[in-house]
């Protein structure tokens, strides 16, 4: 903190000058601002913020997850849970770890300084987000995979596979070979069209992308297609990332905008369809069904799928938070990229299950059987209703292209979240060396990833997704909440807000006091004490994990959280005096828990004195007299009250 220097005029003057004369004021739409923060960066402009927040938070799930849970919750009925619990978990939690960042410019792991003891809890969300990263990056290669393949006459998923097996409806087997699609439903039907429709495009993702073994115990070789998908969308990151939130708040221009060009295209296409209406019926319509809301598990969905789209816990919200301008306004962030983020999700679903019907439709099948969410979704049956439309290789173009620039923003966020926590760790060697520590992250990344791109990768993928992206974020959103509120403080953590927006009503706050204190931390530990007991071991399609398999899931997920009192434990060990002491120390906030530029940091002190005092516009008028910060005072924090010395009475 900057040396203070009292002019005759009784202003406060910082040692650091160059810092002090910047300007502090709120963002700034000009594509040519000046960042407040010289040391760490700020976004450039407001507009590239919110960009790279919205591109993390609308990812995959919302294209491939929402719309089924949906369809299964009840169609429309589920939007009630859902936005109940975005309102009473996501916001709550979206704003939290936003302020979080922006009130200290420091990633995830050092805003723990608030709460020393809970310093874990951001290292476990830092090891789950590189677990994540792991996989992500694996769908990116998927995805990249089916886009180069799209660049083919007749897309290569429209060919069965020699030698593949159909069954009819009298469970007569009949060998197919080399008939497509179009073919076989004019001129055989002794094979059923559920079967047809699904089984051309599984074949093709199981034997031809995934190369796919018979189970996690057979690893195979590493597919080449796949790995050099991994590492073209790693030299894309790495790329991007070169000058951080510099070039990739340059690149979410479109890649978080592009997508909602594809979806509106699909959906306009879509709705033009035969049988467009009987899905969207199935989807949100009138085939809705409110008794689904008896149904525990449709308010467990509705919890983690706001955990899993918005992005909260593993430290992304915090780490780009980081970079805003102190003053920032943040409450309208939070509910603008919340609002959209939930839009896209309900938008998407109109877009995918139009599709669908006609899918339905065309092959004279109730729209259950073409339904499947995740991988299913995405890589087999969609793909086959593309494959079905006029022009079918550009539709294929679009979809597949949507998909990578989706999973790309959320990629840019995690790793950009590894590379700040590396640089708030070492500030000193990495402040020149930005783009090498980008190339190097991504490259060891790549090399985390090989294993999920051999032939028993789809399971790796699929272990580390149930483990790890579950549970584990419940845990960490439930401990910022109560280590926030119940050890740091709930009033001292409004009033660092209020430093940053100005100072609120009570009215304003009764909202955010309730879910903080109360409803947020509550939802959570029941959504959490649910999702463990209703939770049942993972499978892919048929097949089943070995026992050594779910064992070793079962590690990933403690070790993210065995971090947590791992760290508190080494914490408690290395300070000084009484238990009692120890505890009481580390659950009060550490000297490195301010806002990181020292005029903000004076402000932050100042203003927290002086809300003490009676506001009569008379100075040196408080409650606390001794307390009460003069308008000439010098001294860096509360004045001490001296003892009176008794005098010696001779005798």
């Amino acid at each position: 903190m900057g040396e203070k220097i009292i002019h005759s005029s009784g202003d406060i003057v910082l040692r650091n000058q160059a810092i002090a004369d910047q300007d502090i004021s709120g963002s700034d739409d000009s594509e040519r601002e000046e960042d407040e923060n010289t040391v760490r960066g700020n976004w450039t402009n407001k507009r590239e913020y919110l960009l790279s927040m919205i591109g993390m938070a609308v990812g995959l799930g919302n294209i491939w997850r929402f719309p089924y849970l949906a369809y299964k919750n009840g169609g429309g009925a589920f939007l009630i849970p859902y936005f109940i619990m975005l309102i009473c978990l996501g916001v709550p939690l979206y704003f939290l770890e936003t302020a979080l960042g922006q009130f200290c410019s420091q990633g995830p792991i050092n805003t723990w300084s608030a709460v020393p003891l809970l310093q874990g809890v951001g290292m476990a969300g830092l090891i789950g987000n590189v677990m994540v990263s792991i996989y992500y990056g694996v769908i990116l290669s998927y995805t990249l995979y089916y886009l180069f393949a799209s660049f083919q006459y007749p897309l290569p998923w429209t060919n069965v596979l020699d030698g593949v097996n159909c069954t009819s409806p009298q469970h007569v087997a009949v060998n197919v070979t080399s008939m497509s699609v179009s073919n076989w439903t004019r001129e055989n039907r002794s094979c059923t069209t559920s079967n047809i429709t699904t089984s051309l495009t599984e074949q093709y993702w199981d034997q031809v992308v995934l190369q796919r073994s018979s189970g996690l115990g057979e690893t195979g070789s590493i597919v080449w297609q796949l790995a050099l998908c991994l590492l073209l969308s790693s030299i894309i990151i790495a790329a991007v990332l070169l000058k951080g939130i510099k070039s990739s708040g340059k690149v979410v221009y479109f890649t978080a905008t592009f997508p909602y060009v594809v979806l509106t295209i699909l959906l306009i296409r879509g709705l033009t369809l035969e049988g467009a209406k009987d899905g969207i019926d199935f989807y949100i319509g009138s085939k809705s069904n409110l008794t689904k809301l008896a149904e525990i598990e449709v308010w467990r969905d509705a919890a983690t799928q706001i955990f899993y789209s918005l992005s909260v816990g593993f430290g992304g919200v915090t780490a780009l938070s980081s970079y805003n301008k102190f003053q920032n306004n943040l409450v309208v962030d939070t509910f603008l990229i919340c609002i959209i983020n939930c839009a896209t999700s309900i938008f998407a679903g109109f877009a995918i299950f139009s599709i669908l019907g006609y899918m339905a439709h065309i092959y004279g099948i109730p729209i259950e059987e073409v339904t499947k969410e995740g991988f299913g979704l995405a890589f087999i049956v969609y793909p086959a209703a593309l494959a079905n439309l006029p022009i079918s290789p550009l539709w294929s173009i679009l979809f597949f292209l949507m998909l990578f620039t989706l999973g790309l923003d959320s990629q840019f966020a995690g790793m950009e979240l590894i590379t700040t926590c590396l640089h708030d760790a070492f500030p000193k060697y990495i402040e020149k060396k930005r783009a090498l520590i980008a190339i190097v992250t991504c490259a060891f990344m790549f090399l985390l990833g090989l294993p999920c791109v051999t032939q028993a990768g789809i399971y790796w993928v699929t272990l580390i997704d149930h483990f790890v992206a579950g549970w584990v974020v419940l845990v960490i959103g439930f401990l910022e909440v109560f280590g926030i509120f119940y050890i740091y403080g709930g009033r001292r953590f409004i009033t660092d807000i209020e430093m940053m927006i100005g100072t609120k009503s009570v009215w304003f706050w009764l909202y955010w006091r309730l879910c903080w204190y109360f409803v947020t931390p509550f939802v959570t530990l029941i959504i959490l004490v649910l999702s463990l007991a209703m939770s049942i071991p993972p499978t892919y399609g048929t097949v089943e994990y070995p026992a050594w398999g779910l064992d070793l899931g079962w590690c990933m997920a403690v070790f993210c959280i065995v971090l947590i009192p791992a760290t508190a434990l080494y914490k408690l060990a290395g300070a000084q005096g009484s238990f009692r002491k120890r505890l009481r120390l580390l659950c009060s906030p550490s000297e490195d828990w301010h806002p990181y530029l020292d005029v903000h940091r004076d402000k932050v002190w100042i203003s927290s004195h002086q809300r003490r005092c009676i506001p009569l516009g008379i100075p040196g008028n408080c409650l606390e007299p001794r307390n009460c910060l003069g308008p000439r005072a010098t001294t860096r924090g509360p004045p001490r009250a001296q003892k009176k010395k008794k005098k010696k009475i001779a005798p």
